[in-house]
């Protein structure tokens, strides 16, 4: 594997969506990041959801399968946490204690060892031992109750925001940033990364606009949540939409040179004028109506508006300039996104299709430091699968 992270060995215990987004991410910038499967899944030959091509979350890893309520299954993961830098894991809290693999289990084996643990509310807390999805989180962290049209129920952001930036990406930051301290003390810690707290996190700006009286309650009435007429999303004449973000003082300047002539009466001077802004939404909502989105593109290029067209995944991977960035990449004939973000030197690849569970477990085994026989003996005694 070629990427910054090359060299780590980083052991993933998968779990839905936000573990599977840590281990892609790092896996993406070079780790070699084991995934144990459960016995269960190798068994139907599926894990979470059917393998296909398309599963970009689960690429770039290997898979052994693994039985952890078997202690031969616990003790194989003990043994590769003596030569592991990293497992991830995303059980309930308590879970990984009681099958033998928890933090104290596995540093005990390796001090050096970082143990990150993914949950949706955290290893402490009243919640901590609750039941729980991405809108939960962030519905009480303050986050999916300004999302959505004035009026309307909150809109959930699909899970992006818990997820996988609160969430899966929060999870790979922690992991970073423990490599970097252990390289100063020597020794590996335990992160507790909890989505309702990256989800919190990732609204620090909407806080501080929040407290200093700058943002109100109300979904859809603010600068940045739709409210204003040169920020949001307008329908063209062909059902699609168009992009604006023309909220800076010198952006505005050029929209309202062209959409003056228009008919639309927009002022630099009153700009922030939040009395003004829902009928000069509507205004503009009626003009974006009479031309279809590739016209407004045509008409707004070129020009220092900050717009852009409303894409779907589909349109997203034929777009130029996706196209010359190579934003896009094909795996096996699927079309994913591509590692993210860029290095200099040493950029992260995709060199591996997405996994079948327990499609490994000799070979990694055997690069991992077990022999053969070993190997053998798991399988028989039901420890691996």
């Amino acid at each position: 594997m070629s990427g910054p992270l090359s060299g780590i060995k980083i052991i993933e215990l998968p779990n839905i969506g936000p573990t599977q987004f840590t281990g892609m991410a790092l896996a993406d910038l070079g780790a070699e990041v084991l995934r144990l499967d459960r016995a269960s899944s190798v068994a139907r030959g599926v894990g979470i959801i059917p393998p296909t091509p398309f599963a970009s979350l689960d690429r770039n890893r290997r898979s052994v399968g693994i039985d952890l309520k078997h202690p031969d299954g616990v003790a194989t993961v003990l043994r590769l946490c003596e030569q592991a830098d990293v497992l991830i894991e995303g059980f309930r809290p308590g879970v990984a204690e009681r099958l033998g693999v928890g933090p104290d289990d596995c540093r005990g084996r390796n001090p050096r060892l970082i143990y990150g643990r993914m949950t949706g509310w955290g290893q402490e807390g009243p919640l901590a031992h609750d039941v729980g999805h991405d809108i939960n989180y962030i519905s009480l962290a303050g986050v999916l109750a300004h999302i959505g049209p004035t009026g309307g129920p909150p809109t959930p952001p699909i899970n992006l925001i818990g997820d996988f930036g609160g969430g899966g990406l929060l999870l790979a930051y922690g992991v970073l940033a423990a490599i970097i301290e252990r390289a100063t003390s020597g020794e590996g810690q335990v992160i507790d990364a909890a989505m309702v707290d990256g989800s919190a996190m990732l609204m620090s700006l909407f806080f501080g606009l929040s407290a200093m009286g700058f943002w109100s309650d109300e979904r859809g009435t603010n600068l940045l949540d739709g409210g204003s007429h040169f920020y949001g999303a307008y329908e063209t004449a062909d059902g699609s939409y168009l992009s604006i973000a023309s909220y800076e003082p010198q952006f505005y300047a050029v929209l309202c040179e062209l959409l003056v002539p228009l008919g639309i009466p927009l002022d630099p001077a009153t700009q922030m004028d939040q009395s003004a802004w829902p009928g000069l939404k509507e205004q503009m909502a009626e003009l974006f109506r009479t031309r279809t989105r590739d016209a407004w593109t045509e008409f707004f290029d070129g020009h220092d508006v900050c717009f852009a067209p409303v894409l779907t995944m589909n349109e997203a991977r034929a777009h130029p300039h996706n196209v010359a960035r190579d934003t896009f990449i094909d795996v096996n004939g699927a079309p994913q996104p591509a590692p993210a973000p860029r290095f200099s030197r040493t950029p992260g690849s995709v060199d591996r299709p997405p996994v079948v569970p327990g499609t490994d477990t000799d070979t990694a085994l055997l690069d991992w430091g077990f022999d053969a026989d070993e190997v053998a003996t798991l399988k028989s005694s039901g420890g691996l699968a």
